[in-house]
C-alpha cells in the first residue's frame, strides 16, 4: 500500500491507467467492451422522454433475462447487495417468520439483512460444499410455517447451486413468499422465475451479466407487489392529492423502498432518486449481449467452459470441491494441495506474474480451496486455456507438482468435443 502521509493538500494524482487483468476470481469479471461503450453515452435528465424510454426498455428486455412475464422487473441503483436489501426490507415487516436456509457464506448475509429488518429468523444449515434436497426444504417449510423463504441459487463462496424447480411451487401453495438471490447466476445458469413460481428475485452485472458491479435488476411476481404495497408510504415533498399509503407497517429504508420505486418506474415517474444514468445504459448493454446470443446458447458456453476447466484441473492431479451434482456452472472450487505451504502465494504469482486473478474463499473455506470463476465476458476457450497453463506453472514453482502439459490439452479435448 503506498505511504500518502508526505503528500501536499494540492496533489491531485496522475491519470487513472489501470493495469489490464484477466478477472477469473468468483466476479466481478472483465466488463464487455459493447457495455463499456454503452456506458460512455451522453447524459441525459432523469424525465427526458428519450431517457424514460430506455427505462421501459430494461424492464422488458429483463424480464426476457429473468424468463418473467412480471411487470415489475426494475432496476435499483447499487450493487447486488442493493437488490438484496430492497427486496428483504420491502419485503419484510419485524415479526415475520423468514425461513433461510445456509449452505455457504450469503445465506448468512441474507440472515444479517433480514434480522435488521426485524425478521423472526430460522436458519437451516447445510455443510459447506452441499445443498439441500426439496424434501428439507419441504419438511421446513411444513414445519416452521414461514411468511417467507429466503434462499440463495448459486453461492460462489462454496462453488455450489441450490435446486429451485420444486420449491416455489410448493411455497406458492402454501402461500408462502419465495425471495431468491440469483448474483452469481443470472445469465450463466438457468433461472426460470415464472415456471419455478419464485416471488422476488435479485441479481447483478457483475457475473455472467458481463457488466459493472452499481445497479441490481430485480423481478416481483404480483404476490409480492401485493405485500409490498401494502407497506406503501410516499414521502413528504412529493406526495399529491391521489398519492395512496398502504396501511401495513412503512418500509423501513427510503432509498431501497421498492413501493416507491415502483412509482418511479411507473407511468407517473414520481421523483425517488435521479437514476443511475450510465448504469442504466451499461445494463440495457448488457441485457442485450445476453439475449442476442441467446439464453440457451449462454447457459451452454458457461457449463462447457466450467466443464473444460475441471477436466483439465484434475488431469493436472487437483482435487475439486464439493458435491458434483450441485456444481455451479460457473465458477470451481479447487482444493489447496497439502505441497502447497501457503494458497496466497499462488493467488499472488497468477496476478504479479500472469496478470490473471483468481480467489479463495470465507469462513471455514478460507485459505482451504481456490475459486476460478468462468462468468460473462471471460467465459471463453482461450481464456480457460491461458489459465490452466498459468496455474500450472505457478503451482510447479510453489511447490506442487502437477502433470505437466495435460491440463491444456484436456480442457483443448473437451472442447475439441463439443465440435465433432
Amino acid at each position: 500500500m503506498s505511504d500518502h502521509s508526505n503528500l501536499t493538500d494540492d496533489h491531485i494524482f496522475a491519470p487513472l491507467d489501470p493495469e489490464p487483468r484477466l478477472l477469473m476470481g468468483p466476479g466481478p469479471v472483465d466488463v464487455y467492451p459493447r457495455v463499456l461503450g454503452a456506458m460512455s453515452s451522453s447524459m441525459l435528465g432523469q424525465f427526458d422522454p428519450q431517457f424514460t424510454e430506455y427505462m421501459n426498455e430494461v424492464m422488458h428486455l429483463y424480464r426476457q433475462v429473468y424468463r418473467t412475464a412480471n411487470h415489475w422487473t426494475l432496476l435499483v441503483n447499487g450493487t447486488a447487495r442493493a437488490g438484496i436489501e430492497a427486496c428483504l426490507n420491502s419485503l419484510i415487516s419485524p415479526g415475520d417468520k423468514v425461513l433461510i436456509p445456509i449452505f455457504g457464506r450469503f445465506g448468512h448475509l441474507l440472515t444479517e439483512i433480514a434480522k435488521r429488518s426485524g425478521a423472526d429468523i430460522v436458519n437451516l444449515q447445510a455443510e459447506w460444499g452441499t445443498v439441500f434436497t426439496a424434501d428439507q426444504l419441504a419438511d421446513a417449510i411444513q414445519q416452521y410455517k414461514p411468511q417467507i423463504l429466503a434462499l440463495v441459487h448459486g453461492d460462489t463462496s462454496t462453488t455450489m447451486a441450490q435446486p429451485l424447480s420444486e420449491i416455489g411451487p410448493l411455497c406458492r401453495k402454501l402461500g408462502v413468499i419465495t425471495y431468491v438471490d440469483a448474483t452469481a447466476t443470472l445469465g450463466g445458469m438457468r433461472l426460470d422465475s415464472d415456471s419455478w413460481c419464485l416471488d422476488a428475485v435479485s441479481a447483478g452485472l457483475q457475473k455472467c451479466m458481463s457488466g459493472p458491479p452499481g445497479t441490481s435488476p430485480v423481478t416481483l411476481s404480483d404476490r409480492a407487489v401485493e405485500r409490498i404495497q401494502k407497506r406503501k408510504h410516499v414521502e413528504a415533498g412529493i406526495r399529491s392529492a391521489d398519492s395512496d399509503d398502504g396501511d401495513g407497517m412503512v418500509i423501513q429504508s427510503n432509498y431501497l423502498d421498492l413501493a416507491m420505486l415502483m412509482d418511479y418506474w411507473s407511468p407517473r415517474r414520481l421523483n425517488h432518486h435521479t437514476e443511475s444514468t450510465s448504469m442504466l445504459y451499461g445494463a440495457r448493454e448488457c441485457a442485450r449481449v445476453v439475449l442476442q446470443e441467446g439464453l440457451e446458447a449462454g447457459f451452454y458456453r458457461h457449463k462447457l467452459a466450467s466443464t473444460a476447466l475441471r477436466n483439465g484441473l484434475t488431469a493436472m492431479g487437483l482435487k475439486l470441491f464439493g458435491d458434483p451434482k450441485n456444481r455451479m456452472d460457473n465458477v470451481t472450487g479447487i482444493l489447496v494441495p497439502p505441497e502447497i505451504a501457503d494458497e496466497s502465494l499462488v493467488r499472488k504469482s497468477m496476478l504479479e506474474d500472469f496478470g490473471i486473478e483468481i480467489g479463495t474463499s470465507f469462513g471455514p473455506l478460507q485459505g482451504k480451496i481456490w475459486r476460478i470463476g468462468t462468468m460473462g465476458y471471460v467465459c471463453r476457450k482461450a481464456n480457460v486455456l491461458r489459465c490452466l497453463s498459468s496455474f500450472e506453472n505457478v503451482l510447479r514453482r510453489q511447490g506442487f507438482v502437477p502433470n505437466q502439459g495435460v491440463g491444456v490439452d484436456t480442457a483443448c479435448a473437451t472442447y475439441d468435443e463439443k465440435d465433432t
